[in-house]
């Protein structure tokens, strides 16, 4: 088995958790300081990291770690975006204080997913110090995974994934394999009426009652489509959810407002099109007298990669050595930048990564210390076995 450095990974991770990485311009926050501390430490390894923006002062770092033979290139890939701690009064803890207390690290990011990515930087550097290998290790730590995911949008977009065999994302999904993820499709429909005093509905057509019927339209079609797409084992249902609706103003109740909007989040399967439920919802939201437009604002198709892939088959086989456990499969109920770098950039993907699949997101974001450790001796031990696959 390939020795890490196990005090080494959970410092690092104490020391990005301590960086306040979210994208909040109004805190003047960002991202780059948290790349800033990666390239730091690939350098201070004589690695050479690549940074380059995906949008300005969101950078993204990349480095090549060549093994010395010819062999193919594994990816693991990680995000230096967090989402906002929220309201203070919820922590019991300090939010970016890295603390470590009954066996877990503490803190926003911990889990999602800055102990994945100090993980995916550890477990290569045992990698190199292990010895000549074959192929090549890309560690990428991309921005905005949390928003538009432009970090991954812009790696794939600038050729950097062509000669990626297989990545591994690291993000938290509690011991399993997860090489399925759905989709997601988020719509806003904007409706348009006229104007008109509330004293005289009848001389202007309101949108609002439009933006009522088309949601109580999209639980009938959710309806439709669980039973047209029966429950996947590790994904579970198709959703339809609307999630934001607005019209008009509290200050001016006795206007009957012109305009009026619904926001969709549709969460898919494997083997559905997009481009349908978007149509689909389109005609659902036709009313008489109102003209309604539908823009779609995200289109992440669901993946599946077959887990007898290379990538996924070396994840479990290497949760296998290390944990003496057998692998379980699980999915991803939301997405990631897997889902670009295999649909877009075509590369299989897996995720695997140390924290609970449940915990990202919430006050009091934790990780096991113990996990952190366990997943960086998983990722050395997967990258040895993907790149020594085909070797004789």
């Amino acid at each position: 088995m390939i020795e890490i450095d196990a005090a080494g990974v959970v410092e690092f991770t104490q020391a990005l958790v301590r960086v306040p990485s979210t994208n909040d311009p109004a805190r003047g926050r960002n991202e780059e300081p948290a790349a800033m501390l990666v390239a730091a430490k690939m350098r201070s390894w004589g690695w050479e990291p690549r940074v380059s923006e995906a949008a300005p002062g969101r950078p993204s770092v990349v480095a090549v770690v060549e093994g010395g033979l010819p062999g193919p290139t594994l990816m693991f890939e990680g995000h230096t975006d967090v989402v906002t701690e929220g309201d203070l009064g919820e922590w019991t803890v300090d939010p970016f204080g890295g603390e470590i207390r009954d066996g877990r690290l503490w803190g926003r990011g911990s889990a999602d997913m800055k102990s994945g990515l100090a993980a995916t930087l550890y477990a290569t550097r045992a990698l190199q110090l292990a010895g000549p290998f074959p192929g090549r290790v890309k560690v990428c730590a991309l921005a905005d995974e949390e928003g538009m995911m432009l970090g991954v949008h812009h790696f794939v977009d600038s050729g950097l994934a062509a000669d990626v065999d297989g990545a591994i994302v690291a993000e938290p999904e509690a011991g399993e394999i997860c090489a399925v993820a759905k989709g997601a499709l988020r719509l806003r429909v904007d409706f348009t009426g006229k104007m008109a005093h509330g004293a005289m509905p009848q001389h202007g057509r309101n949108p609002i009652p439009a933006a009522g019927a088309l949601i109580v339209a999209l639980a009938a079609y959710q309806e439709e489509l669980q039973k047209r797409f029966p429950a996947h084992p590790h994904l579970g249902e198709v959703y339809v959810t609307p999630t934001v609706a607005r019209a008009g103003s509290e200050e001016q109740v006795n206007v009957i407002p012109a305009v009026a909007s619904v926001f969709v989040d549709v969460r898919t399967l494997p083997g559905m099109s997009h481009a349908d439920i978007a149509e689909r919802v389109s005609g659902l939201a036709g009313f008489d007298g109102i003209s309604a437009e539908v823009s779609v604002l995200v289109d992440r198709p669901a993946v599946e990669v077959p887990v007898d892939d290379p990538v996924v088959a070396a994840v479990a086989e290497a949760h296998r050595a290390v944990t003496g456990e057998e692998p379980v499969y699980g999915g991803v109920p939301g997405s990631t930048d897997g889902t670009v770098l295999t649909h877009w950039g075509g590369v299989p993907s897996v995720v695997y990564g140390p924290g609970g699949k449940w915990i990202a997101h919430q006050a009091d974001e934790y990780v096991e210390v113990a996990e952190i450790v366990r997943c960086t001796r998983v990722f050395a031990e997967a990258a040895r076995r993907f790149l020594t696959r085909d070797a004789s």
